[in-house]
């Protein structure tokens, strides 16, 4: 995780949102020298694609500082089932749903299904997402538009509002956003654009929901080595992936979950409606 990171070959997979298992080389998942100090030891996540990149990578830190995870994954069965090994390793129980949160009638299970398991829900992670290349607006279709804000935007309101449910005082839900919503992208329309309808999302529901001692933060990585990457963009691009940021490097998902951590833990309880950004220097650009 740092300037001699490996060099990421040319590759591709055909569907969204990827699977970690065919990624050369694996994400960095967490560093070796992370050392859990028990933040949220009894509490109860839900994390919304925990099966892979970010999502893994948040799923495990959390486990490592002591916390009930449940993941929510579309159909990456080999990748959660990774993943739930992992959670487990760190000594924390683990609960795989599987199921589109495009859809509300599987948020509204998943999240109740959580609370059956553990007897709540105390932290809620909304990080499921997909993102297609267009390189010219009149060549965006409609099912495109749609599948991409069902699954970045609808996704989150709908696990927000079923959460919101059983969120207790001194709960919080963390949006995973992108410096595309706050930048822009020549090559992502109808990604950046839901990307900024979560900033405006988390900055309203942190207005709302303040006053019931729940607080709503989000993380905006810039590029990030995790199963989107091979599955959106050609060879070519992948092999040139991060290198336009000052840092000339994608991020790892384990330098990305930390913030996650942070805003989940106690050490953040005067923060809401606010978005950490890591983006490798993309600003100073």
């Amino acid at each position: 995780m740092n300037a001699s990171a490996p060099t990421i070959p040319p590759q591709q997979q055909d569907t969204q949102p990827g699977k970690e298992t065919e990624m050369y080389p694996q994400p960095v998942i967490i560093a070796e020298t992370y050392v859990g100090s028990a933040k949220l030891l009894g509490k109860t996540a839900l994390i919304s694609g925990g099966d892979s990149g970010i999502g893994r990578a948040v799923a495990v830190h959390f486990a490592r500082e002591g916390a009930n995870i449940a993941i929510i994954y579309l159909n990456e069965d080999e990748d959660a089932r990774q993943t739930m090994q992992m959670i487990e390793e760190e000594g924390s129980p683990a609960l795989l749903l599987r199921g589109d949160v495009g859809d509300i009638k599987i948020c509204r299970e998943a999240v109740e299904k959580t609370v059956a398991r553990f007897g709540g829900i105390d932290v809620l992670v909304n990080n499921a997402a997909e993102q297609h290349s267009v390189h010219d607006i009149r060549g965006l279709q409609p099912k495109q538009l749609e599948d991409t804000f069902h699954t970045n935007v609808f996704g989150y309101i709908y696990l927000a509002q079923a959460a919101a449910e059983y969120l207790p005082e001194d709960g919080c839900i963390i949006n995973t956003g992108s410096v595309t919503g706050f930048r822009g992208s020549k090559h992502l329309l109808d990604y950046a654009a839901s990307k900024g309808a979560i900033q405006a999302f988390t900055y309203s529901l942190a207005q709302q929901m303040v006053e019931r001692g729940i607080r709503v933060n989000g993380v905006a990585p810039g590029p990030v080595w995790t199963p989107l990457i091979p599955a959106t963009f050609p060879p070519e691009a992948v092999a040139k992936f991060g290198k336009d940021t000052p840092m000339k490097r994608p991020a790892q998902p384990a330098e990305i979950a930390p913030a996650f951590v942070f805003l989940a833990s106690r050490d953040a309880s005067y923060i809401t409606g606010q978005f950490i950004h890591i983006n490798g220097g993309s600003y100073m650009s």
